[in-house]
């Protein structure tokens, strides 16, 4: 599997309304999951938001979005990053440190609720990177209960 590269959009509380709505416009597949199916938050009025949500046309195109924690500042027009994601463990950390030159690393890249390796970067010249390595499937990260996730496979 080769490495995706698309927009990811950030929202206070309206990426559900927008991703339907892009949804009309472009057609596709939509997925999304919340902050409740995640268990990233402890913030009851949280549990609706989206935590992740992904939209696949059949041209190709992709587009993420997501809604900002309650505990993160949320700025109309500096809502966007670029994703990055595959299953290339050695490509993707060249990218990684490649983009933490001169940035500010927000989040580590390191093991995630969903099992993937996941950081934030903003390159030196201000831009909010995504890095998602997906973890190799075996039996032991697959359980019944297991959270589902999109994959590039998904894309």
């Amino acid at each position: 599997m080769s490495t995706i590269l698309n927009p990811y959009l950030g929202f206070g509380e309206t990426a559900r309304e927008a991703m339907d709505f892009y949804q009309s416009v472009f057609g596709g597949t939509l997925t999304r999951s919340t902050f409740a199916e995640f268990h990233v938050s402890e913030d009851p009025a949280e549990a609706d938001k989206i935590m992740h949500s992904v939209l696949v046309t059949d041209a190709g195109l992709t587009l993420m979005a997501a809604d900002t924690p309650n505990t993160m500042p949320y700025t109309p027009g500096d809502n966007f990053s670029v994703s990055l994601s595959g299953e290339d463990d050695v490509e993707l950390h060249r990218f990684w440190d490649g983009l933490a030159v001169e940035g500010t690393v927000t989040m580590d890249l390191s093991p995630s609720p969903w099992n993937d390796q996941f950081g934030m970067v903003r390159d030196r010249f201000g831009v909010t990177w995504l890095v998602n390595i997906a973890a190799p499937v075996s039996a032991e990260n697959i359980s019944d209960d297991a959270v589902p996730r999109s994959t590039a496979d998904d894309y």
